[in-house]
């Protein structure tokens, strides 16, 4: 087999929800080390895939050869004769998300990283992949073509090579002349919107555009939208995104233009993250967290052009484009975590903390992705008035780190922005490290922008409720709100107000007046108590909005920030 790997799926038999993979090699030593991966780049959070995985079996011309298990992911195999080896096993395939394995009798979807092994010293061998299927299905995976086979280069490039299996074609798309495939998987009850290629490929030919090259995948690459009745999201990969989208959303107003954000979001992975990438991440280490602050960049600075590329695109227009970016700074100055956890604490918890979010996540955590995206709408703004920007400043590390595979830290982007204003490069650190440290407000100002409270329509109670079995059952208590001010924890089941029943949440606000004590009846483990509660006046939100009276500098910048490129 001359070192190569032989991967081969069997998904013979759909309905059985199961992928029955075998491998292929020949061992060089008579020491031998298995490892399933903990988690699928692009997801930073441990998933444990393994948990999916079962009849494992390893044989050798001689016959079966005994495993012992070191961890729940990894496998030694002692005194084994050097030769072929074959290893077999199969992966339950449930779960349809973008990172993990999915199978069903209508199609077929799976990151490899929940389906093959790593084998001992085979990671920077050729892996050559087939799969078996129904006949009247098609095989769709970003990989070079080998025969009947599918061949990567090493295991990282298999890894990153997402399988679509069933009865559907790709449509090809064309970006700066370089040829890409469309796969659409599901059927919204609307169809699909008739200008979505067209819209595409002028979407990706923005991203290109953005960062002043050619698509770095070339003509090898495969675009996938697969449309459910729920869902959201996407991930990236060197070739490919799977996308995920809900017919729901897509029937809104804003529906269509979300979706062309997610596309253009995951397209310009292809960039950041997928080969300008944290320094941490070179290489990957599928074995354990890797932590880097560097995810505020890969992410944030992606989810802020993900907002401008539908402009750039022809697909959207400036008011829009404030009323998006309005929403993210909204988000951001509503999440009462911004004052606890700073920007690089939240990248370097992301495998702790973000994935693995509760109802109370907000009060002591931020995203990465929304605070990275504000952080990035201050620097793009401050580089503007210097005439710079942050596409020039991405351009510039594409060219020195991402063109070349080499890995970047905080030092290589303070080190551009110095050459530009070191005051910037302080700030950078300031904004990385000092929570609630940005300066929203004064930076769309200097756009001629403000930031304002839209206040809530009824009181703020400080809490938030669920109706749970027939009960009103609190689900958060706000730091600092009245529900806190009240003792009222998380669990609590609100009865009554002023001896008034409770039934369903609408009725717990309609029963309050702002800055007017209420008696609350509540019930904690099963016993009745009572508490005041006084609701006050509350932010519903923040609007971004023209500053009607702005100076002609104000509109100067304003106009220079708007062309982006």
């Amino acid at each position: 087999m001359n070192g190569d790997v032989h991967v081969h799926l069997d998904l013979v038999r759909p309905e059985e929800q199961r992928i029955r993979v075998t491998m292929e090699w020949t061992a060089v030593t008579s020491r031998q080390i298995l490892k399933f991966p903990q988690w699928t780049p692009g997801s930073y959070t441990i998933r444990d895939p393994v948990q999916h995985l079962h009849s494992l079996q390893l044989s050798a011309a001689s016959g079966l050869v005994p495993l012992r298990r070191l961890a729940p992911h990894h496998w030694l195999v002692d005194h084994v004769n050097p030769g072929p080896l074959c290893l077999t096993y199969v992966v339950e395939a449930r779960d349809l998300t973008v990172r993990t394995a999915f199978v069903d009798p209508e199609f077929a979807s799976f990151s490899l990283a929940a389906v093959v092994m790593e084998l001992d010293g085979c990671r920077w061998s050729p892996h050559l992949l087939a799969v078996s299927c129904s006949e009247n299905w098609q095989v769709h995976c970003p990989l070079t073509r080998d025969g009947d086979e599918w061949r990567a280069v090493d295991f990282d490039e298999l890894l990153d090579s997402p399988v679509q299996v069933g009865p559907f074609c790709c449509q090809p798309f064309q970006v700066l002349d370089h040829r890409h495939n469309l796969l659409l998987m599901g059927d919204p009850p609307g169809g699909w919107p008739s200008t979505l290629k067209a819209d595409v490929e002028r979407v990706c030919e923005a991203t290109s555009r953005l960062m002043g090259t050619p698509p770095p995948a070339g003509d090898r690459y495969q675009l996938v939208i697969q449309m459910l009745d729920s869902g959201y999201g996407g991930l990236e990969h060197d070739h490919s995104a799977v996308l995920q989208f809900n017919w729901s959303a897509l029937a809104k107003p804003d529906g269509y233009r979300q979706l062309l954000q997610l596309v253009g979001h995951e397209y310009l992975h292809q960039w950041n993250v997928r080969r300008l990438r944290p320094q941490e991440f070179r290489p990957y280490d599928y074995g354990q967290p890797v932590v880097s602050e560097g995810l505020w960049f890969a992410e944030g600075i992606t989810s802020y052009f993900d907002l401008v590329l539908p402009l750039l695109a022809g697909c959207s227009n400036r008011s829009t484009l404030l009323r998006d970016l309005g929403d993210e700074i909204s988000r951001v100055l509503m999440a009462p975590g911004r004052r606890v956890q700073s920007l690089a604490a939240s990248a370097e918890e992301a495998w702790v903390k973000l994935y693995k979010s509760t109802a109370v996540s907000v009060d002591s955590q931020i995203s990465y992705y929304r605070l990275g995206a504000a952080t990035a709408f201050c620097l793009d703004v401050r580089l503007r008035q210097l005439g710079n920007s942050l596409a020039h400043q991405l351009r510039a590390l594409w060219a020195t780190h991402g063109q070349v595979g080499r890995g970047f830290g905080r030092a290589d982007l303070k080190m551009l922005l110095k050459a530009i204003d070191p005051v910037l490069a302080d700030d950078l650190d300031r904004w990385l490290d000092i929570p609630d440290a940005l300066p929203l407000q004064e930076t769309a100002a200097l756009i001629g922008a403000k930031v304002e409270p839209v206040p809530l329509s009824g009181p703020d109670h400080g809490l938030t409720l669920a109706e749970v079995n027939g009960c009103v059952v609190v689900k958060r208590v706000a730091v600092n709100g009245p529900g806190l001010a009240a003792a009222l924890i998380p669990g609590d089941e609100v009865i009554a107000v002023d001896g008034r029943r409770v039934r369903a949440s609408a009725d717990f606000a309609s029963l309050l007046r702002v800055d007017v004590p209420s008696l609350i009846t509540y019930a904690r483990r099963s016993c009745l108590g009572t508490t005041q509660l006084c609701p006050v006046d509350g932010v519903e939100r923040w609007c971004l909005s023209w500053e009607p009276a702005a100076s002609s500098e104000q509109l100067f910048l304003r106009d220079r920030w708007f062309r982006f490129l």
